[in-house]
């Protein structure tokens, strides 16, 4: 079976788990207002690194969060110069960093462009002044501009990240938001609808009838207005959530949905190395605590059973809009798709959520829709 051969890892990840604020729909690991422990976390990271043994050479890099832009400039040249000597980039690399507008000057991105930095991740979120201001975020329309012409100057590849049914927010609020996105001319989009997830501020304000849900009909709507509108612009819609130009895909996320590899770091970060996942602990002081003291960080730790590991990477191949091929699936797994999840897959292709053409199984538009309630059939036995 393919899951007992494994290569090793080219891909990888560091959690910068920092903060100016925590937004209140965002239940990400990190802290917010903590700086002094920035220094102690470099040296941290440092030593996790070095439990690799020796340098790993990778075709993706990613840094997320948290905000990585939020270290200050001489902490983030110090991250980066780090991170860089244990995973030396191979040619035609891709390098990718999470962004915040307000944290944008100048010479912010001329450090992160010195240090091989070739595609933003920018967490613009909107353009409307209400929007942004339900959303708690710490920039304005004209602060998101500005940061994206900059990056456009030094850095080949920007994606935008934009949020989608908020409380109250009309159609037409997001139609102008995707407008002007496609005016800034990124490489790559990715759409979100509003989640509230339990344990954050969106969530007790839910709770507590502070805040309303929109209506499902409106999000969909919404949904639609995204993928008709990016795609006439030229856009491919390659995974539920994100759309590129030519040549633009994220690389290192296409690594997860292929059911590829992948080393990570840092707080909360999960790696899947030689057929074994761990994830660190998420808790930015207990992590700092256990990796300074010498202990492991690891929180959680698994080995999937052959037949889990292929039922998840089915459910990642099949968010990606080309979906997956049976003879692919199961030379990668050693499973039949159709002995493995066939009552369930010809339920959902009667339902028109999947195409089956009886060599590829992918997503229909009316899937798009309804996608989290379809991988929930595929997971269990």
């Amino acid at each position: 079976m393919m899951f007992a051969n494994h290569s090793p890892p080219r891909a990888a990840y560091v959690h910068v788990p920092f903060c100016r604020h925590r937004c209140g729909y965002c239940n990400f690991t990190l802290v917010a207002g903590r700086d002094d422990l920035i220094d102690d976390y470099l040296t941290a990271i440092d030593l996790e690194l070095q439990t690799l043994g020796k340098p790993r050479e990778v075709d993706t890099l990613f840094f997320g969060g948290g905000t990585p832009t939020h270290l200050p400039q001489k902490q983030l040249e110090q991250l980066l110069a780090c991170v860089r000597r244990w995973f030396p980039l191979a040619e035609g690399h891709e390098l990718s960093v999470e962004a915040n507008p307000a944290d944008l000057s100048e010479e912010r991105i001329d450090l992160l462009a010195a240090a091989g930095t070739n595609r933003l991740s920018l967490g613009g979120q909107s353009f409307h002044a209400e929007k942004l201001v339900l959303l708690e975020r710490d920039h304005d329309a004209e602060q998101l501009h500005e940061a994206i012409e900059r990056t456009k100057q030094r850095i080949g590849s920007l994606s935008l990240d934009l949020i989608f049914g908020t409380p109250g927010e009309t159609l037409d609020v997001w139609q102008a938001d995707l407008r002007q996105a496609l005016d800034m001319n990124p490489q790559h989009l990715s759409t979100y609808g509003l989640t509230f997830e339990r344990g954050t501020a969106f969530w007790n304000r839910l709770q507590s009838g502070a805040l309303e849900q929109l209506g499902e009909e409106t999000e969909r709507a919404m949904y639609a207005a995204a993928i008709d509108g990016l795609t006439a612009a030229g856009f491919e819609h390659y995974e539920v959530s994100n759309f590129a130009r030519p040549g633009h895909r994220c690389r290192h996320n296409e690594v997860y949905w292929q059911g590829g590899a992948y080393y990570a770091v840092g707080p909360g970060a999960s790696r899947y190395v030689d057929g074994r996942r761990e994830t660190n602990h998420r808790s930015t002081t207990t992590w700092l605590k256990r990796v300074l003291s010498g202990q492991s960080p690891v929180a959680e730790s698994e080995t999937l059973e052959p037949e889990d590991r292929a039922r998840e990477l089915l459910v990642f191949a099949l968010r990606r809009l080309e979906g997956i091929e049976r003879e692919d699936f199961s030379s990668r797994t050693g499973f039949d798709l159709d002995a493995l999840v066939g009552k369930p897959l010809e339920r959902m292709t009667e339902l028109r959520l999947l195409d089956d053409d009886g060599r590829r199984v992918r997503l229909t538009r009316e899937g798009l829709f309804v996608s989290d309630a379809i991988w929930p059939e595929f997971l269990r036995g």
